[in-house]
């Protein structure tokens, strides 16, 4: 018998290489898509609180769990209103989209200071000033601030992002931003139980890891030479050179991620009926408004969670809201 060469699956996925930390803690949202209904907000903005368990009776009748309790892991995010603070106006120019005009509200929140210097005189025109431009808007987009004192989080600068308004036409569109200039938004007014959102987060970040966390690579016999917790053989004389697919050390962790199509299980105002006993771990009470969603979320505590109308909706339609049975509030320090 002739030497027959080893074969083996490559370890550890190259589909979000070159891995980089993420260049701000507030995810960024590339891609609104386009809803038949509205006006409405495409997206919202929590902070993660925590995960618990939940049970509910499965509704989607694919499922082999059809009619059944079944038991799920979910997070809480607490959304407090975002404050809008200004409207943005884009125009559809051979170069993409690019900013026409903006105005601002005059009674901004005080702790947006933090963010930028507010004008000592705010400029007098308002919303009339958009309409002149009426011919040439393709696209409007609502500035909104977090309220972080609000919540848990031990902060009080807001988090401050862009939020396109989506459905109608540029019209309407502009009709509603005028009813809801320079008021707080909140979470029930832009999604319902139910309904599928994406979710855009910063992972928790790990710092410079080795090939076996990072990749997942085998650790060596303990007699192997040099290393054992490494690449053994990374790359042949010819090339002379590492190729991008070896396994190698650096960052982990604190990237940017997009995760599509999380349910909605429940939206409530009283955070009290979700926060376990002694509170989340490293987190605290959730005092206000809160969503509940199905499954895990990228990021860890207090991080800033960013919502979104799907992108990829299922081809199905319309998924049926589980019937949820329990909630777990039992303490989570054991």
């Amino acid at each position: 018998m002739g030497h027959r060469k080893k074969s083996a699956p490559r370890r550890g996925s190259l589909a979000f290489l070159p891995k980089g930390r993420a260049s701000r803690h507030i995810a960024r949202i590339r891609y609104w898509p386009s809803v038949e209904y509205g006006p409405v907000p495409l997206g919202f903005a929590g902070y993660k609180a925590g995960m618990t368990h939940v049970f509910y009776i499965n509704k989607d009748e694919g499922s082999p769990d059809y009619g059944r309790e079944v038991f799920k892991a979910a997070t809480v995010l607490e959304t407090p209103p975002m404050k809008v603070c200004a409207v943005r106006v884009y125009e559809k120019t051979y170069d993409g989209l690019k900013s026409l005009t903006e105005v601002w509200s005059k009674d901004l929140p005080r702790d947006l200071e933090r963010v930028f210097t507010l004008p000592k005189k705010p400029r007098e025109e308002g919303l009339e000033k958009l309409e002149s431009y009426i011919d040439r808007i393709s696209e409007v987009r609502i500035l909104a601030a977090t309220q972080p004192r609000l919540t848990s989080v031990p902060k009080k600068k807001p988090d401050l992002m862009e939020i396109k308004i989506g459905g109608g036409t540029v019209e309407e569109q502009l009709k509603y931003v005028e009813g809801i200039f320079g008021k707080d938004l909140s979470i029930s007014d832009v999604f319902k139980e139910g309904s599928l959102v994406d979710v855009i987060s910063i992972t928790k970040g790990k710092g410079f890891q080795g090939p076996v966390k990072r990749f997942g690579v085998k650790i060596l016999p303990h007699k192997s030479r040099k290393t054992k917790r490494g690449v053994a053989a990374i790359g042949p004389w010819h090339p002379a050179r590492v190729l991008y697919t070896v396994p190698r050390p650096g960052q982990m962790g604190y990237f940017h991620r997009v995760e599509y199509n999380k349910l909605i299980l429940k939206i409530g105002s009283d955070g009290s009926e979700i926060t376990p006993k002694g509170g989340f771990v490293n987190y605290g009470l959730v005092r206000g408004d809160y969503v509940l969603i199905e499954g895990s979320v990228p990021g860890p505590v207090k991080r800033l969670v960013r919502l979104r109308y799907p992108a990829r909706p299922p081809k199905a339609g319309v998924v049926q809201l589980p019937e949820v049975t329990y909630i777990s509030l039992e303490s989570k320090q054991g």
